[in-house]
């Protein structure tokens, strides 16, 4: 959405040739931000893509590996810069980045950004550096929900903003089959096994499954059992090196291991071709965080289908999840509707996306 106008928008500008030279800071036209090195190096590889014979520099920086290599790269040369936060505020405390001649700032997956605690590094980066003031600056934020603290960062950072939505902010799609299925903790594993079994006799050998939990050691434990039991799987969450992830990643998307079981860190922005079955071995906390794992299936007009496993332990997800269900047409199993009405009855949380779209 965000890389064809920022590649025309530099090809167009005259200060391409106008920046200092010779130096060991370098000055981008173009700093993309995204919450995680997985992200940045997708988005990093689309704009390459894009970018292809125009001249433009694409280069990415994140945390978790050497900065030197990245600084090399950097001295190369770079026109627009994908980075994750942490990253760039060190570049820039280097004076190895500098914001003076940018005219393009996107943020992808802002949300995912706040909810990581990333908002001191972001406003360190907006408001405290060598940054064009608004106007001056085009600012593009990217995010699937709009709760307040991005309608403020919205407010704090953006002029004279157009919003866009497409469909409803913070929905799923029809595309995607929602499945919600009551399962005790302790008979989780055996009705996964059970999913997998039937799945192998109805879904072609291209597609993918991905498996969503709540911790690290639960995304190893699996993996482990998986495997144990003939289930070719690989893992990624926060604990592992980049270069573990980005081989557990290439297994997954080559279809060598054909289910990858995942913390939220594959959750946001990660476009995974062939994804087929989006299975919530754990579900969420939050109603937003289950939107964005179901949306890995179900995309650029290919269907899917996303399983859950709820007990009484997700009874607080209850009436969103409903919700949720309803507006996408799906169907509502009866003894989860007798769990949503109890939670509004209780006072349970309603669903709040879209809200900012709706004051526009």
């Amino acid at each position: 959405a965000f890389c064809f106008p920022i590649i025309s928008g530099i090809m167009r500008d005259q200060r391409l040739n106008e920046r200092p030279r010779g130096s060991r800071t370098v000055y981008p036209l173009a700093v993309i931000l995204s919450p995680t090195r997985e992200l940045a190096c997708q988005i990093h590889d689309e704009a390459k893509k894009f970018s292809y014979q125009t001249g433009v520099k694409v280069v990415v920086a994140y945390g978790g590996t050497p900065i030197n290599l990245q600084l090399k790269e950097l001295e190369r040369g770079v026109d627009i810069l994908v980075a994750t936060p942490g990253r760039l505020n060190d570049l820039l405390e280097r004076a190895r980045v500098s914001m003076q001649m940018m005219k393009f700032l996107a943020l992808d997956e802002a949300d995912r950004m706040l909810d990581m605690g990333f908002e001191p590094q972001i406003r360190k980066i907006v408001e405290q550096m060598d940054m064009p003031p608004r106007g001056v600056r085009q600012t593009m934020l990217f995010s699937a929900t709009f709760p307040r603290e991005i309608q403020r960062l919205a407010a704090d950072f953006l002029s004279n903003y157009i919003f866009l939505a497409v469909g409803r902010v913070g929905s799923s799609t029809d595309l995607i089959t929602q499945r919600i299925e009551y399962v005790h903790d302790t008979d989780k594993r055996s009705h996964l096994m059970d999913l997998l079994h039937a799945q192998r006799d109805t879904q072609d050998k291209q597609s993918l499954t991905l498996v969503f939990v709540e911790t690290k050691r639960g995304a190893d434990s699996l993996e482990n059992w998986l495997c144990m039991n003939e289930f070719p799987a690989t893992s990624i969450h926060g604990d592992r090196t980049q270069q573990e992830r980005e081989v557990a990643l290439r297994s997954f998307k080559s279809g060598r291991t054909p289910i990858l079981v995942a913390t939220d860190v594959a959750a946001r922005g990660l476009d995974i071709p062939h994804v087929a079955h989006v299975v919530n071995f754990d579900l969420p906390n939050d109603i937003d965080d289950y939107v964005h794992r179901i949306g890995r299936t179900g995309r650029a007009g290919k269907s899917g289908v996303a399983t859950a496993f709820f007990n009484d332990n997700n009874a607080s997800l209850a009436r969103p999840l409903a919700e949720l269900m309803q507006e996408a047409n799906q169907e509502v199993p009866e003894w989860l509707t007798r769990y949503a009405s109890r939670a509004s009855f209780g006072g349970g949380k309603k669903r709040s996306g879209g809200r900012f779209g709706g004051r526009d």
